[in-house]
């Protein structure tokens, strides 16, 4: 079963937002999707200054049997990149929610956050 921990937003293609105190949305990949996808064997992100719609691709992500799109949770702009991933991108599976992020993003509107699904409704969402 996966870990979908209760202080965290999601989305319907099983991205993870994290509020950060700064302000800033640390955004990922929940564990339930790294583990659909396998070992993770690259990621391709933006760079620091990309400004991203509601929905945006932000970058891909390539594992042993797929390589899948990442989306943006919430129209904002990068401020911070985990550059850890280019090397280990692997963190993707051990850590998804902590070693693991990929980017962190300064929210266009903050709102927008609370359209997203809680953890109940991403438990739902996965069939656990």
């Amino acid at each position: 079963m996966a870990n979908i921990p209760n202080d965290l937003h999601y989305t319907e293609e099983h991205e993870y937002l994290r509020k950060g105190k700064d302000g800033n949305a640390e955004i990922g990949i929940t564990d339930y999707a790294q583990g659909e996808l396998g070992d993770v064997v690259y990621i391709e992100l933006p760079k620091v200054g990309t400004k991203l719609g509601k929905h945006d691709v932000f970058g891909t992500i390539e594992a042993v049997k797929a390589v899948s799109e990442l989306f943006a949770p919430i129209a904002g702009e990068v401020v911070a990149i985990n550059g850890r991933l280019d090397k280990e991108p692997a963190l993707v599976n051990t850590d998804p929610y902590g070693a693991g992020w990929m980017i962190k993003v300064k929210p266009s509107n903050a709102s927008e956050i609370d359209g997203l699904m809680k953890s109940d409704a991403y438990t739902k969402h996965v069939g656990h």
